[in-house]
């Protein structure tokens, strides 16, 4: 789960890490309040969205009004911001951080994730900070600097020291990271995160270091634990049928293609989808019905597979183990008796009880087809595709 910019910056503060002293708004009559509150005669004006970029998208602006800071609210508030991050059709912005400017001299880059294979939080560090990190990492790698935290004697002053001489930092500025990095390392474990950076990390003028901006990741599976964290999720930010998909405990991520893939099995679904690759067509979406799957949630499933416009066909391929086929073969009939089915369905089952799976669907009067390979069946689904959209 991820967090806006402010909802980070409240944790860090939390975890006694300085960050800029901000406001947030929802209304552009909010503005003027929040200004005179912070004081000064310049703001920044921040829309919060899930995505990164938002400065080269004119989603962070500096004024020297409050005029014109409620007028840059009132623009942003309501619209689709568009970042390389955000996708084609952006996110909406219902928020607006009001904050106060930074006079700094530096840019630095640190961050905190979960190195899997290492199974350790890793901090990334760089001296060339700011909105370009990206291009700083595939350009030249040799600037970014890791230090792994084993978990059994959390931060260590020789890895502070590392990070320092990496950075640059003098004595006072090397402790303030010390404190940077104890603090971030005690968030990611007491709140489950997967991903705390700061982007920038900036030395201000008077030489100490402030989180510019921050972004946080939570894990979705570790959420239980932490109710008034997930309390902070922003379904608005996310993909709607993705949104769908969690309140009936299914695993769904939106794709590009028109492809539509219902699986049970997180490997087995990605194999369909490598395989649907494979054959020349592009998948709308990866679907993991579970290995529990019931009737009915097989049927929420199809339902949210063609509630996306752009699916031209649909894959369904089921392996028998835990979960029975004629439970998959009931959820499939069920479902497309309820929505009107236009587009072509492809089935594959194998395992428990295919046969009897296969004898409801031919019972039926539905028009699907069927295929007793993976291989067979995506070659079915992309060419069934094809003739949908006329190619």
């Amino acid at each position: 789960m991820n967090l806006h910019e402010y909802q980070a910056k409240q944790l860090l503060q939390r975890y006694r890490l300085p960050v800029p002293r901000g406001i947030v708004v929802t209304t552009a009559a909010a503005v003027p309040t929040a200004c005179a509150d912070l004081g000064g005669s310049r703001w920044m004006v921040k829309a919060q969205i899930h995505a990164g970029g938002r400065g080269k998208a004119g989603g962070v602006l500096r004024v020297d009004s409050p005029a014109q800071a409620a007028l840059d609210t009132q623009r942003l508030l309501g619209t689709q911001l568009v970042t390389h991050q955000s996708g084609a059709a952006g996110l909406p912005v219902a928020q607006v951080l009001i904050e106060e400017p930074t006079a700094m001299a530096r840019e630095l880059y640190l961050s905190l994730l979960v190195d899997r294979a290492a199974e350790q939080f890793v901090f990334i560090a760089s001296a060339a900070g700011g909105m370009d990190i990206e291009a700083v990492a595939a350009a030249t790698p040799e600037q970014i600097v890791r230090v792994a935290v084993h978990p059994a004697t959390g931060v260590q002053p020789y890895q502070v020291r590392r990070l320092s001489f990496a950075l640059g930092l003098n004595a006072p500025q090397s402790q303030q990271l010390a404190a940077f990095m104890v603090g971030l390392y005690e968030l990611a474990t007491d709140c489950d995160a997967t991903l705390v950076e700061i982007n920038p990390l900036v030395v201000t003028d008077d030489g100490t270091l402030l989180a510019l901006d921050a972004k946080l990741n939570l894990d979705d599976s570790a959420l239980y634990r932490h109710p008034e964290l997930a309390a902070l999720r922003d379904p608005t930010q996310e993909d709607a049928r993705e949104a769908l998909a969690r309140l009936h405990d299914l695993n769904y991520i939106s794709l590009d293609g028109n492809i539509g893939c219902m699986v049970n099995g997180a490997g087995l679904a990605m194999a369909t989808l490598d395989l649907v690759k494979l054959h020349g067509g592009t998948p709308a979406n990866f679907l993991d019905v579970g290995g529990g799957a019931t009737a009915a949630r097989v049927a929420e499933a199809f339902k949210l597979i063609l509630s996306d416009p752009k699916v031209a066909a649909v894959l369904v391929n089921i392996f028998g183990g835990i979960v029975r086929c004629d439970l998959i073969a009931e959820g499939i009939i069920q479902a497309v008796r309820e929505v009107a089915v236009t587009v072509p369905i492809v089935v594959r089952l194998a395992g428990t009880n295919a046969e009897q799976g296969l004898q409801l669907l031919a019972a039926s009067d539905l028009a699907v087809l069927t295929a007793s390979s993976l291989s067979e069946a995506a070659d079915r689904v992309v060419a069934a595709a094809a003739q949908e959209l006329g190619q």
